[in-house]
């Protein structure tokens, strides 16, 4: 092929090093769209085709953690939940806060758990966090009709409960709790690339940082019970989302626009950090990993 040939030669898809200081690469992500439908449906069918359950696994954790939680903290430590039944209040809260750790857990070990991947052949890096994402999404899905259920079992034996006008902004706290697991993800899967052991931190830290995002409790209680440590949930965004979820579901707690502000400011902080972090460490990650 002569130098003219190959000036004329229009290539359908050039590779490129990236030299951008943010970039999220929505166009290279759409043209790869088909292989990110594939890792949503791997990472929600293979994950449990061969077990004696299947699906059945994301019914289970929500609703035996519900019933832990109202025994121990609503039975025994006598935390009121007021007119709304304890296990419902309970079940809120924690099928919200299991979209967030999904994400974040899943996102937390990218680039170790697709090094082979990475190492043979190219396509954007970042379509394998946002198809975790996606595929929790799904699984948040089956979760929420789970709740749904119950919630409709409560209100025909006449327990106090009601949707707020609010709800319709219920699908932006998802969001939200979905892009802040990814931001903070795939920071944390930059991290564990050059510090092994950090991963061992994230399941400790996931669970405690459960008993500073209100799941188990209202905002409000903190507050009373212990106003020296108050600020410690009061300035976690996602407690303003679990609380703002029960108000939107159950009528219960209060809704703070300061905190939804605030944690709609930490989110987009977050994210940005995450996403400017990953796309620096892709470029030599395979080195070191």
């Amino acid at each position: 092929m002569n130098q003219a040939e190959q000036t004329n030669i229009t290539w359908l898809f050039e590779i490129t090093p990236k030299n951008k200081f943010f970039s999220l690469n929505l166009k290279e992500v759409w043209q790869y769209r088909d292989l990110l439908v594939l890792f949503v449906k791997r990472d929600v069918v293979t994950v449990y085709k061969q077990t004696v359950l299947g699906p059945l696994w994301y019914l289970i954790q929500p609703l035996f953690t519900s019933i832990t939680f109202t025994i121990i903290f609503n039975n025994l430590a006598g935390i009121d939940t007021g007119t709304v039944p304890p296990f419902l209040f309970n079940l809120a809260g924690i099928t919200v806060w299991n979209y967030f750790t999904a994400c974040l857990n899943g996102t937390s070990n990218t680039f170790g758990a697709n090094a082979g991947i990475f190492g043979k052949v190219y396509f954007p890096r970042i379509i394998v966090p946002i198809s975790i994402v996606i595929s929790n999404l799904i699984k948040f899905g089956i979760q929420f009709l789970i709740f749904i259920a119950f919630y409709i079992f409560y209100y025909l034996k006449g327990a106090t409960v009601g949707l707020n006008g609010s709800v319709v902004f219920f699908p932006f706290l998802i969001v939200l709790m979905g892009v802040l697991g990814l931001g903070l993800g795939m920071f944390i899967s930059s991290l564990v690339t050059k510090y092994r052991d950090f991963s061992n931190l994230i399941g400790f830290g996931v669970q405690l940082l459960m008993y500073l995002s209100a799941v188990m409790y209202p905002m409000v209680l903190i507050k009373e019970k212990l106003p020296s440590y108050g600020w410690l949930v009061q300035y976690n965004p996602l407690a303003y989302i679990i609380e703002t979820t029960r108000y939107m579901l159950l009528e219960v707690g209060q809704i703070s626009i300061w905190g939804l502000g605030y944690t709609f400011l930490v989110t987009v902080i977050v994210f940005f950090v995450g996403v400017l972090i990953f796309n620096k460490t892709e470029k030599n990650f395979i080195d070191t990993v």
